[in-house]
């Protein structure tokens, strides 16, 4: 499978982590791409290196990874910018408000954004990852117009049910909804009535 991961601003790197290491798992081609807050985020959250660079964070966060392919946030030439190139999926984790409200307008100021647009015009599985809280009318508005345009919201808002020991537990239950999502086989948490 050919997967998008854009990242964003929001809180949230370690399920963008953990993301990435399910589809590198699954045997995925992965296209990532991070806006310059989400190189932040990833930055502060994952190295405690708020300032770290881009190339410095994308590296770290990819590894060795096969099939991985880091694009900047302005290259519209990769495939996942067109919609004649073949992709099976594009998951924005985390999703900032600012990413959501600018997809929601029809708006591309990045390859975050065109990818999302991509997916939408092209009827693909978009999953977007929000977490922010408390959220406003806008946001609430600007969240079910992307549904309604085909989207789906998956909130990283980890369940107990499963009982979770561990903050990796927690993680784990948000990223095995987001490879659910993109039917991708995962592990990482038990099913219900499992």
């Amino acid at each position: 499978m050919r997967i998008f991961l854009g990242i964003t601003g929001a809180s949230g790197a370690p399920y963008a982590a953990r993301l990435l290491e399910g589809l590198v798992a699954a045997g995925c081609e992965v296209g990532v791409t991070a806006s310059s807050s989400g190189v932040q985020v990833l930055g502060t959250e994952l190295w405690a290196e708020p300032g770290i660079g881009r190339k410095e964070a994308l590296a770290r966060l990819v590894g060795d990874a096969p099939g991985v392919t880091v694009y900047e946030p302005d290259d519209y030439g990769s495939p996942y910018a067109s919609g004649s190139a073949r992709v099976d999926g594009y998951v924005i984790c985390p999703c900032s408000m600012a990413t959501v409200g600018t997809i929601a307008a029809g708006a591309m100021a990045n390859l975050v954004h065109r990818a999302a647009s991509v997916a939408l015009k092209e009827g693909r599985r978009l999953v977007l990852v929000p977490r922010e809280t408390p959220l406003s009318t806008i946001h609430l508005e600007n969240l079910l117009r992307l549904r309604q345009a085909g989207a789906v919201i998956l909130f990283a808002a980890p369940g107990f049910y499963h009982a979770p020991e561990t903050v990796d537990d927690l993680i784990n239950f948000v990223v095995g909804r987001c490879l659910d999502q993109l039917s991708i086989e995962q592990d990482l948490v038990t099913r219900w009535g499992e």
